[in-house]
């Protein structure tokens, strides 16, 4: 099995931020998926919607909330070469 590494930061501010304050748990989930599958920030990796619900549980709309949300609080870069393309989304710390 493969492990990943989070930082303190995320479970100590983050998590208590987004699911507490926020009442955003979904968010914070989206973040865990997307932290995971960056190998923490490190490179920028194309998601589309559905590869994000199947993996997190989430419904496609739920996700879109999220990474919004996330972006808006530049926790998250989402880039596109063309509007129809799949985005890309890289983790910020």
């Amino acid at each position: 099995m493969k492990r990943f590494e989070i930082d303190h930061y995320v479970v100590d501010t983050l998590m208590p931020d987004l699911i507490g304050h926020d009442h955003r748990p979904s968010t914070f989930l989206v973040y865990l998926f997307l932290w995971r599958h960056t190998d923490g920030g490190r490179r920028d990796v194309p998601l589309s919607l559905r590869e994000m619900s199947e993996g997190t549980g989430l419904s496609k709309r739920a996700i879109q909330e999220a990474t919004k949300k996330l972006a808006r609080r530049k926790l998250l870069s989402v880039t596109r070469a063309r509007p129809t393309e799949i985005p890309s989304y890289g983790v910020l710390r």
